[in-house]
């Protein structure tokens, strides 16, 4: 129990620190989305993914691990394309703006309530199991909230907002992590979440982080 504790409390501070550095570092904010773009595609491919494979192998072809994660990636395009009627960064209005930098906040704080629920189910299955996934959690809480920070600030540029969203994103893996003191969540079903997850990220670097990473300051 008290390994668990300490866990949760280093994901939020990492969570934090990484958000601070991007807000201190606004004025760089075009070097800080292209960091965020493979910060967020490398947690997809190399974390989200693989992960979500390991832990349904007994359960679902690699096949089906990938074809979730591409619909995933369907699911966002759709949300980001056909309800914010989002066309070309320049040509919405502020509100879409809002809603589209909310939406990708929200999506990496849900991600982060996962990661909780992963390192708490990790630990169901063994204090070997947990350490792992915690060690590769607390890997990337740093980019998280650098994360959260760059797509509120590119759409809203509201660093008051952006630090509300950081503190949501740093609280949500402590929240992911205590629930599991209640439930516990089956292999199959984790997998599948975290096969959906990367197919959200791989679009939001794609769509978002990775053409503003082009513009100048």
């Amino acid at each position: 129990m008290f390994t668990i504790v300490i866990i949760a409390i280093a994901t939020f501070i990492s969570t934090m620190i990484g958000g601070l550095v991007a807000l201190r570092l606004k004025d760089k904010l075009h070097l800080i989305l292209g960091f965020s773009a493979g910060a967020v595609i490398a947690v997809a491919l190399f974390d989200l993914l693989p992960e979500a494979v390991s832990l349904g192998s007994n359960y679902y072809s690699i096949s089906t691990m990938t074809g979730v994660a591409a619909f995933g990636f369907l699911i966002y395009l759709v949300l980001d394309r056909s309800i914010l009627l989002h066309t070309h960064i320049h040509d919405v209005d502020h509100d879409e703006d809002h809603s589209r930098g909310i939406l990708g906040a929200g999506t990496l704080s849900i991600h982060s309530l996962l990661d909780g629920i992963a390192i708490g189910v990790a630990f169901q299955i063994g204090t070997a199991v947990g350490s792992i996934v915690a060690v590769a959690v607390l890997m990337h809480d740093f980019s998280d909230g650098i994360n959260t920070v760059s797509l509120i600030l590119k759409n809203t540029k509201d660093r008051v907002k952006a630090f509300k969203w950081l503190f949501v994103d740093a609280l949500a893996p402590v929240i992911g992590i205590c629930s599991t003191f209640f439930f516990s969540l089956s292999q199959s079903s984790l997998a599948i979440l975290l096969s959906l997850f990367s197919g959200f990220f791989l679009y939001i670097s794609a769509s978002d982080l990775i053409p503003e990473s082009h513009h100048a300051h």
